[in-house]
């Protein structure tokens, strides 16, 4: 008999180092992936460019956290150059909303003129914070919310942000590989930890999101 995923099953897996992912939107199964390289950002390490930094001062987008998590996740699921089908399905979004309601998942929104222009979600157990995905309807939003999340979890202090796997876009971000082993030996640190994601509390503090994400 197959156990039913619940959203206690899934932060169980999480702290395993296992995580969720669908064949498509249109399979409601998941199947669990742990993959022997595992990507993450350094929390010291991200990769603000001056454009983006300038960006950022500008604050063309209004940032906000938990706000429309649902919102967000219906972003990520859209289809986009280069990925016309997504693996984020009916299974999953009711599980991390789930999850959200329950404390342990959190979007970070970038908004403009009241419209949802971009954003991240993933999950967050004790000093670790697992991205899941993000987008952007409008240049740069994702990148900013990036900004914005690595400078909230270094305000809160975490210890870990796992991306799961690479893309180019992560990579210019500063996402790094490391090896299965490494990794978990990182999340076991991490999960030691009390990360608290609500400690940061300016984002409409451009300064002080820059420093705290590690711009120079």
């Amino acid at each position: 008999m197959t156990t039913p995923v619940t959203p206690e099953l899934l932060l169980r897996a999480y702290a395993s180092g296992v995580f969720p992912m669908a064949e498509s939107a249109d399979d409601p199964d998941i199947f669990w992936v742990e993959p022997a390289l595992r990507g993450i950002i350094p929390l010291n390490g991200l990769h603000i460019s001056r454009r983006l930094a300038r960006t950022i001062r500008q604050r063309p987008f209004e940032v906000r956290v938990n706000s429309a998590f649902d919102a967000v996740v219906e972003g990520c699921a859209e289809p986009r150059p280069g990925r016309e089908n997504t693996w984020i399905n009916a299974t999953i979004r009711r599980l991390y909303g789930r999850l959200h309601e329950m404390g342990h998942a959190h979007s970070v929104e970038c908004w403009r003129d009241s419209r949802l222009a971009g954003g991240l979600y993933g999950v967050h157990l004790n000093g670790a914070f697992f991205g899941e995905s993000m987008f952007s309807r409008q240049r740069d939003a994702s990148k900013v919310a990036l900004a914005h999340l690595v400078a909230r979890l270094n305000a809160g202090g975490f210890a870990l942000l796992d991306t799961q796997f690479i893309t180019p876009h992560l990579a210019s971000m500063g996402a790094e590989e490391i090896p299965r082993e490494d990794y978990l030996a990182r999340l076991g640190h991490a999960l030691r930890l009390r990360g608290d994601f609500h400690a940061f509390k300016a984002d409409d503090d451009a300064e002080k999101v820059l420093r705290l994400a590690g711009y120079p």
